[in-house]
């Protein structure tokens, strides 16, 4: 489980900055590459839009890296944002764990 109070590095700002930048692309040339809309990519690139398992494959085919890679930049983002968000943090602590029936 997480337990860093620093929040992890959001698929947005990897996919910008160490994907991107680095490589020189616009939204509208990975969009292009991606086979999406540039709405997409910039939703991606802003994180108003969170890694789906499709989308996960597209950009591991356009960077030649795995799916879990962009999964697992989404996992750690969700887990620190419900640890971290009150409301969540609630929702959290009223769960009771069940005794085993054993």
């Amino acid at each position: 489980m997480l337990t860093t109070k620093r929040k992890p590095a959001t698929v947005g700002e990897i996919l910008v900055e160490e994907f991107m930048r680095p490589m020189g692309l616009t939204q509208a040339a990975l969009a292009g590459a991606m086979g999406v809309q540039r709405k997409h990519v910039n939703e991606l690139c802003k994180d108003r839009r969170k890694v789906t398992a499709p989308t996960a494959l597209i950009l591991a085919r356009v960077f030649g890296n795995s799916p879990d890679f962009w999964l697992n930049v989404q996992r750690r983002t969700d887990l620190w944002e419900a640890l971290n968000t009150p409301r969540e943090r609630e929702r959290i602590e009223r769960a009771k764990p069940i005794q085993s029936a054993a």
